[in-house]
Parts: structure tokens; C-alpha cells; sequence
């Protein structure tokens, strides 16, 4: 598994050596692509140093305990022996995971589509506290939100809200958020204080850049009008709201977050773009072998992944049996372990189907 490893440091060392040329600085274009490469292969190239040394060090020590018969230094001998054979063991599973191949839209930015689902008012209210955990779990790892579109309920909920996250590795972490989200508590609404059970759909799709979606004009209809709602002295005022319908799929695509006609156009298409390519990604994973697919979901909108307790102040993860007691922290946006946790079960997942192969 570890054979094409001494190929991939000597390409970083080529990488690296490229790099310092002036022509390369000179090319933007250029530059931005070994860059990408060079911060790729990074890891890879740290961990499989560290391994060979280790493993090195396992040979000095054996030596060693040949060689030496002072039981002091024979000792000593045996204690690196050790840590050197735990950290290759380590290192060994570090690897495997770093060769284990990558997402192509991992680096990709991503929509978000929250949609209330079962529960009414509860649920609208829900989708909008979901939203606001993304947002707060956004700005804690330095990415980028911008609202796309929305349609509220009235008393402060999300019937709709679909958003942009852009950032370093976004769809990697996030592509695990797809999925039925149910919260269980007393509303606000309920005198008689029993505890009811509301669900949200959450869809995170890959940003599709215009070469990965090619959108012919004849199958789209472009429709102006005022936009509705609270929105500053352009709303109602201007035809500044537009709708996109795509004749094949039926997808109709709703922005007025802007002032301007043409940015609202340019985010309708975009959010367009996206929901396309996500029809593409399903047709392709449903094609491919049951036996190749990762036991984690990552894209059915119809799997119930998570459940938001609130009287217990208990969020549980249900692909994996994770169980945490820290509901206000999770709503806050603190939702690193659980991700953490399903990024580290979804590569167990893949590596235990390689050793099948």
C-alpha cells in the first residue's frame, strides 16, 4: 500500500524546487496550483518521513541488543525498540488513511437547504435555530456565510433558508449535515407542557462551478418581479426579485436577499448550478456497488441522523450511537465532536471495505 509513497516525495521535493522559480511567481494561475498540490501532499509526505525514521530507529535498537551487553544500555534498547514499534503501528494507520482516496468536492464551498418538515410552527423555529448553529459553527472555523434565499413563518422561524458556507475544506466537514434532524421538547405554544417531536431536512450540495454544470438557456425561464417581505426601501419598490424555473427537473430556484436584479440572477443560478450537480452525484453513488459505499450517509435526505433533545440536553448522532449531554453548547455552533466523530467512523468504514477488495 505504501509502495508509490517514495514517488510522492519526490514529487514534493520537485513541488518544492518549482516553487522557488521566479517564472512560477510570475504565473498566478500557476503558482495557485502547485500551491494546492504542495499543501496536499504535505501530510502524506510529514507522516511517511516520521515513519521511515521510526522504523529506522526500530533497526538501531535491534542492532543494538545484538551488538551491546551492558544491561543498562540493552534496557535502554528495549524501551526505544517499543516506542518506536507503537508509533510505526500508529503512523502505518495515520498513512493508510491519508492514501485513502479523496473526495474531489471536499475543498469545494457548499449550499445549505433547511426545510421545516413535520411539526408546523415548531418545526419552522427549529430549522431557524439549526441555521444559526451553522452560522455560529461557520464563524468559529473562519468561513464565510451569505444568505441566498429564505421564506419565513412569521414568528421568527424558516418554513425555507437556503445559505452559502465558502472556506478551507467546508464540504469535507459539513457533507455529513444531509439528513432528517429531529428535535423533541415542550413548544412554546403547548400550555398543557407535553413534549412534542418536530423534524427539519437538511441538504448540503458542492458550490457546481459553470464547467462542472452546463445549463442550456432554452431549458430555463427567467421570471422578475417585487421582492416581498422586510428588505429596506428597494423592497416592493423595484423588480429586484427573481425566479429561475428549470423545465427538465421542475426545480424552481426563489432569491430576493439583494437590492440588485442582477445579483439576485447570479445567486439563483449558482444555487441552481448546485442542486444540479447534487442530482449528478446521486445518480452516480446509487450506481455504484453496495458493497464500495461508505456506511456513513452522506447525502440521503430521507435518513433520520440526529436527534435534539432538549429536556434531556441531549444530542444524539444516530449513524454512529453517539450520545452527548451538551445541547446549549451543540445549538451554539460547538459541533466539532460530533462531525469529528463521524469523519473518523466513515474512514473505518472505508478502510475496512480497501481490506476486503
Amino acid at each position: 500500500m505504501f509502495d508509490r509513497l517514495d514517488d510522492l516525495l519526490i514529487r514534493y521535493e520537485e513541488l518544492m524546487s518549482e516553487l522557488q522559480e521566479p517564472d512560477v511567481a510570475n504565473d498566478p494561475s500557476r503558482f495557485r496550483k502547485l500551491m494546492k498540490e504542495q499543501s496536499d501532499l504535505a501530510p502524506l509526505v510529514e507522516a511517511y518521513t516520521e515513519y521511515k525514521n521510526a522504523k529506522q530507529a526500530i533497526a538501531d535498537s535491534e542492532e543494538m541488543l545484538e551488538m551491546e551487553s551492558d544491561e543498562e544500555m540493552r534496557e535502554l534498547a528495549k524501551e526505544e525498540l517499543y516506542e518506536s514499534k507503537k508509533r510505526v503501528e500508529e503512523l502505518e494507520h495515520e498513512l493508510k488513511i491519508l492514501l485513502l482516496p479523496k473526495d474531489p468536492n471536499d475543498d469545494k464551498n457548499i449550499m445549505v437547504e433547511i426545510r421545516a418538515g413535520a411539526g408546523g410552527d415548531e418545526s419552522a423555529l427549529f430549522a431557524a435555530e439549526v441555521y444559526r448553529m451553522y452560522v455560529h459553527y461557520a464563524e468559529s472555523r473562519r468561513w464565510k456565510t451569505e444568505m441566498i434565499s429564505f421564506s419565513e413563518n412569521g414568528i421568527g422561524g424558516f418554513k425555507e433558508v437556503v445559505f452559502m458556507i465558502s472556506g478551507q475544506g467546508v464540504y469535507s466537514r459539513m457533507k455529513y449535515e444531509s439528513g432528517v434532524h429531529r428535535v423533541q421538547r415542550v413548544p412554546e405554544t403547548e400550555s398543557g407542557g407535553r413534549i412534542h417531536t418536530s423534524t427539519i431536512t437538511v441538504a448540503v450540495m458542492p458550490e457546481a462551478e459553470e464547467v462542472d454544470v452546463v445549463i442550456d438557456e432554452k431549458d430555463i425561464r427567467i421570471d422578475v418581479m417585487r421582492a416581498s417581505g422586510n428588505g429596506g426601501q428597494c423592497v416592493n419598490t423595484t423588480d429586484s426579485a427573481v425566479r429561475l424555473t428549470h423545465y427538465p427537473t421542475g426545480i424552481v430556484i426563489y432569491s430576493q436577499t439583494e437590492k440588485s436584479q442582477l445579483q439576485n440572477k447570479e445567486k439563483a443560478f449558482r444555487l441552481l448550478r448546485s442542486k444540479l450537480y447534487e442530482l449528478e452525484l446521486e445518480k452516480q453513488q446509487s450506481a455504484e456497488a453496495e458493497a464500495r459505499r461508505s456506511q456513513i450517509g452522506t447525502g440521503d435526505r430521507s435518513e433520520k441522523i440526529r436527534t435534539y433533545n432538549f429536556p434531556q440536553g441531549r444530542v444524539t448522532e444516530h449513524r454512529i450511537k453517539l450520545t452527548l449531554y451538551k445541547i446549549d453548547s451543540v445549538m451554539n455552533g460547538d459541533i466539532d465532536e460530533i462531525i469529528d466523530s463521524l469523519i473518523a467512523a466513515d474512514q473505518a468504514a472505508k478502510l475496512a471495505n480497501m481490506n476486503e477488495q
